[in-house]
């Protein structure tokens, strides 16, 4: 069973990254402006595990899913 808080910092400690609020506003800071014909998890910013989990959690419409669209639209 997944415990695992389903929101922003909790997609970001799962991804590996920062995820106090101040470091989850300067990664998208640091890479807003993704063009709308590149996927999310083919951005170049991801690992290969980042993007696979990115991936996954989209094509397995998982818990994740939800808050990697809101990822997703804060990149664009």
């Amino acid at each position: 069973m997944d415990l695992s808080r389903h929101d922003i910092a909790g997609l970001f400690a799962q991804l590996g990254l920062n995820n106090d609020s101040e470091g989850i506003k300067e990664f998208i800071a640091a890479h807003k402006g993704l063009k709308q014909e590149i996927k999310l998890q083919d951005a170049t910013m991801w690992t290969k595990s980042q993007a696979n989990f990115l991936s996954d959690a989209l094509a397995l419409d998982s818990d994740w899913s939800e808050v990697v669209d809101v990822l997703d639209s804060m990149l664009r």
